[in-house]
């Protein structure tokens, strides 16, 4: 282990799951998450990094504070996961392994890694509410943008049939260990976007951001069965009407809102 090592801190004036994605990506490391801030940290020079962050940041019109340190070394990395706690969302409770079960809850073991999604994020914690409250055993669901795996796996675990789709092959990579981990199946994970279902689905869930739902607003609406749900998320106060007025001939049957962000729960008529 070397003497040193560099921690990179980014903060975006909004959309920090953008950021956190770019992140992932650029250092294929773990990536802290402290309110709106995001860390990372290499014993190699992200110098390369924060030009590249700086440089989206103005061509995505995102203002962004970013710092560069070299730092003595400690060992963050047990630092990172000691900073990492289980969260309870109704009957579900998310934990790293590290951490212990708890008696009377359904149990979902998600560790930090390269892919979005660890229950903490308002948009996560909406969806697998969400979940708890519309999805059935011998559901079939499919999961849009599925980053660690998280809501199908929650799912699952729920008695759904599943499949779950990402165009990050880091993701469905992710997935698919986690679903190990879970010891839960899936039905089929692929690399791609949802326009690959080979079927319709009793509930589709895209927990993305809005710009991304309104692209492929035409494949989510056909996945979903006559009568299924589809669960939408990700989506801030500024695109809730053109999320509502886009998706209008879809029956509104839940707005769960945690601060400024929406999750949709929508009946196909």
């Amino acid at each position: 282990m070397q003497n040193f090592y560099y921690e990179l801190t980014v903060t975006p004036a909004s959309h920090p799951e953008i950021f956190e994605e770019l992140l992932l990506e650029l250092t294929q490391s773990a990536v802290e998450e402290r309110k709106d801030t995001l860390i990372a940290r290499s014993e190699t020079s992200l110098e390369d990094v924060r030009w590249a962050i700086e440089t989206f940041s103005k061509k995505a019109g995102i203002p962004v504070t970013v710092t560069l340190e070299k730092r003595e070394n400690v060992d963050w990395i047990e630092r990172y996961k000691n900073s990492i706690r289980p969260i309870e969302v109704g009957s579900f409770y998310v934990r790293p392994e590290w951490e212990a079960s708890k008696p009377g809850k359904t149990d979902i073991i998600i560790n930090p890694a390269l892919a979005f999604g660890s229950g903490h994020h308002e948009t996560t914690y909406s969806c697998l509410q969400a979940i708890e409250r519309y999805v059935k055993e011998g559901d079939t669901l499919l999961d849009v943008g599925c980053g660690s795996g998280i809501l199908s796996i929650a799912a699952a675990k729920r008695g759904a049939i599943v499949d779950l789709c990402d165009t990050d092959e880091i993701a469905t990579e992710s997935a698919r260990e986690n679903f190990s981990l879970n010891d839960v199946r899936f039905s089929e994970c692929w690399t791609g976007s949802a326009a690959r279902a080979k079927r319709q689905y009793d509930v589709v869930i895209a927990n993305i951001i809005a710009d991304v739902i309104l692209m492929i607003q035409r494949d989510l609406k056909k996945a979903v069965e006559p009568g299924g749900l589809l669960i939408l998320s990700g989506i801030i106060d500024k695109y809730f009407t053109k999320i509502e007025e886009k998706f209008n001939d879809f029956e509104t049957v839940e707005n769960i809102k945690r601060e400024e962000w929406h999750t949709f729960v929508l009946k196909k008529r």
